[in-house]
């Protein structure tokens, strides 16, 4: 048996160590990540996947440490991936979440995994997805996404998880900030944290007028809870507004709509980057790109210019 299929079977079998190998080598896109994926992929579907965003000290991390210790008194086995910032120096994930959630570590149906964004803008890992997947092979009931939380960019969450909760707190203007960084758009749960501080009334009314005025009957209305997640006040009415959300879809067929929208992004994320890798590993390829740096460097071309005449050089000598 080979090293990969020891390894295969060992997940399979529930060994959190395998587990933890599997998501690092398809973290990675190690050369048997392939070989893995068409292994594990006949297991996925069965998760049910929740995104946690919003700006950055909104208490993301305490409402998912909370949550999951009231999805374990529910007997759920919880996966958690904290998207955390990269570090300038590592280029690996700051683990400022993972720090903050050390009261689950010794729980064993629990399993944190911190990642990276590497450079993606969408507060998110480009492999957030494939990481889910494997938890899910894995036989998780429950997958908490954390975003980085950086405010302007979290949309590519409500590609990847079935339902988006996005946490706001009273101060700093949030309610503004929602409206700026599209937040209103994909939220389907609001949650108004730190609700004893001053504003929190007055951010909800704001939220329900601005979900009022794109209200449409025939979808999902999204609640507005107000949360102390410290304390774990309104967390019975967080976890009820979800099972109602997971209903919703269910009643309404969403779930294989979902899963078709899931795939079809996923097959066109792997696609554009094996065709870009592929495209630099040409050396007429960086040759040309070279040569157009140095002519917009002399101000002879513009950028954009230089790029359409790339792709134009490119197609005549049949490399793309």
């Amino acid at each position: 048996m080979s090293t990969t299929e020891d390894l295969i079977e060992r997940f399979f079998q529930g060994d959190r160590t395998a587990c933890a190998r599997v998501i690092s080598l398809v973290e990675n896109e190690a050369d048997s990540c392939m070989e893995i994926m068409d292994a594990l992929y006949p297991k996925v579907g069965n998760a049910r996947r929740i995104g946690i965003t919003g700006p950055p000290g909104a208490g993301k991390s305490t409402t998912v440490e909370k949550l999951t210790g009231m999805l374990r008194r529910q007997k759920k086995s919880v996966g958690i991936i904290a998207v955390d910032p990269t570090s300038p120096f590592s280029g690996g994930a700051i683990l400022g979440d993972r720090v903050r959630m050390s009261s689950l570590f010794l729980d064993p149906e629990v399993f944190i995994r911190s990642m990276a964004t590497r450079g993606s803008l969408g507060g998110l890992s480009r492999r957030t997805k494939v990481v889910s997947d494997v938890l899910d092979a894995f036989g998780t009931d429950i997958i908490l996404i954390e975003t980085v939380g950086v405010g302007q960019a979290e949309l590519d969450i409500m590609n990847t998880t079935h339902t988006t909760m996005v946490v706001l707190v009273p101060e700093s203007g949030d309610g503004i900030q929602a409206m700026k960084a599209g937040l209103m758009e994909i939220g389907e749960i609001f949650c108004v944290n730190k609700a004893d501080r001053e504003g929190a009334d007055r951010l909800v009314t704001e939220i329900e007028m601005i979900l009022e005025m794109r209200r449409d009957e025939t979808v999902w209305k999204p609640p507005v809870i107000k949360t102390q997640a410290r304390e774990g006040q309104g967390f019975d009415q967080l976890l009820a507004a979800l099972a109602s959300h997971a209903d919703f879809l269910r009643e309404n067929n969403l779930l294989e709509v979902f899963r078709e929208k899931n795939i079809r992004a996923e097959i066109t994320d792997q696609l554009e980057n094996s065709f870009l890798s592929m495209l630099w590993d040409n050396p007429d390829v960086k040759n040309i790109y070279e040569k157009k740096v140095e002519e917009v460097i002399k101000r002879a071309s513009s950028p954009g210019r230089a790029a359409q005449e790339i792709l134009l050089l490119l197609r005549k000598r049949s490399l793309i």
